[in-house]
């Protein structure tokens, strides 16, 4: 394989190789190696300080143990994931492992983390997770030291899209060269806002792919002098970025979601893992949604999912089962969560949501009886009896709840769970004591 990689890398006259990961800050991150010296790095990785992972959002490293001055990890690359990077010259990117010295899984590595989620999930009873992205992002100029969107124009606006054709004609380019291609696309509600979907894979594969579209939403976009943010308020009083995710558990080629005989079509596997998800939404938020700016979004009414509940085709609901394609029942039958951005890893975003929905299987959890109108509409006394309560209201309740969760905090393991709240926590007190501008400053750019 590293010969394949080499070859390639040589036919395409690459001069970088960018080894790249997700911090738990959310931020992509990458080292690059020079044609010199490839094959040995291609084997062995690249040195990285073992303190990374404590690095904020903000670069302040966090005093976390045994992540500070001294020590080393190393970043090896899945050479399977290796890409020519369209919108980079002459530059290939590699997915990464954090690696200890003596050849293991760094205990704070988020891809690793996937890794053991997955692992626990098919020796279960041999299922895997199936996940598909939906990606909203704004497209703007920078005007007088301002991010300024690309259009005014309204939702699935044909004037929207018209705006942005060239640009989403060279994005749509350069997923497809990278092996990614594209389901569907339009304008969204806020100005300047785009929305693409990719198709679903195992989680695993779903997140490389992630962090790959990521990085091309924003490439593409300074190829063409735009700013593209994937924040989750990129505007205060603009609409809202979600990141999708949509997910189903298979054997093989068969849908454990599906059940032909059901009336919803949903199987009991398929109540248990969601009974899971929804018992510990509140703590998986703060994988999920797991930035200060990501709570303006998470707001009641505006189709982001606010309170703990679930719905068929009910996008108030953080939790959605969407309605099955005619023809298609048993490859179309999913769920959506909504509460889900891209200011978050997605490696620990979908190792959280299996780890949740582990727990509803091994506890046989039923979901209650689903939601059928906007929670907000339902009186408060009557949702409290129902049960339906308020998802955290800001970055710092959401860590709270992640912190208190014994499921979540035990899978991700002490390493990376300390690491992580670190972290995000350091970002909680910064985007506190700032501004408004500050925090939107801080968010629009670095996502």
């Amino acid at each position: 394989m590293t010969q394949s990689v080499v070859d390639r890398v040589d036919a395409e006259a690459i001069r970088l190789v960018r080894f790249v990961w997700c911090g738990n800050d959310g931020t992509v991150r990458a080292k690059a190696s020079g044609r010199h010296g490839l094959e040995g790095r291609l084997a062995s990785g690249i040195g990285l300080t073992v303190a990374m992972q404590a690095m904020s959002g903000l670069d302040q490293l966090q005093p976390v143990e045994g992540m500070g001055p001294v020590g080393e990890i190393r970043l090896v690359p899945d050479l399977e994931t290796f890409r020519v990077l369209p919108y980079a010259p002459r530059t290939g990117a590699l997915l990464v492992d954090h690696v200890t010295l003596d050849g293991e899984p760094a205990p704070q590595c988020p891809r690793s983390f996937l890794k053991r989620m997955e692992a626990r999930l098919a020796e279960r009873d041999g299922a895997r997770l199936e996940v598909a992205f939906e990606n909203e992002f704004a497209l703007a100029v920078r005007e007088d030291g301002e991010y300024v969107p690309v259009d005014e124009s309204l939702c699935f606006s044909t004037i929207g899209m018209t705006t942005s054709q060239e640009y989403i004609d060279a994005l749509v380019d350069a997923l497809e060269l990278q092996g990614v291609p594209l389901e569907q696309y339009y304008a969204e509600l806020g100005h300047g806002q785009q929305e693409i979907s990719t198709p679903h894979a195992p989680a695993l594969r779903a997140a490389d792919e992630q962090v790959l579209v990521r990085e091309t939403i924003r490439g593409v976009a300074a190829q063409h002098g735009l700013v593209a943010s994937l924040a989750p308020k990129p505007w205060p009083d603009g609409a809202g970025n979600g990141g999708h995710i949509h997910f189903s558990l298979w054997s093989s080629e068969r849908n454990r979601f599906h059940d032909a005989a059901a009336d919803d079509l949903l199987s009991a596997e398929a109540n248990a893992f969601l009974a899971g998800v929804l018992e510990h939404l509140p703590a998986l938020c703060g994988l999920t949604a797991p930035s200060f700016n990501s709570y303006r979004r998470i707001v009641p009414h505006y189709w982001a999912g606010a309170f703990t509940c679930w719905g068929y085709d009910n996008r108030e609901a953080p939790i959605r089962v969407p309605s099955v394609f005619d023809g298609m029942e048993e490859a179309s039958t999913n769920a959506e969560l909504k509460a889900a951005d891209s200011s978050g890893n997605p490696y620990l975003a979908l190792g959280g949501l299996i780890a949740a929905g582990l727990d509803g299987l091994e506890r046989r959890l039923t979901l209650p009886p689903p939601v059928e109108v906007d929670p907000a509409t339902i009186a408060p006394d009557e949702r409290r009896r129902r049960g339906i309560l308020r998802l955290p209201a800001t970055q710092e309740e959401a860590l709270d709840a992640l912190a208190a969760d014994t499921v979540l905090i035990d899978a991700l393991g002490p390493v990376l769970a300390t690491s992580y709240l670190a972290v995000r926590r350091s970002e909680w007190d910064a985007y506190a004591a700032g501004d408004e501008t500050f925090e939107q400053q801080g968010h629009f750019s670095k996502y």
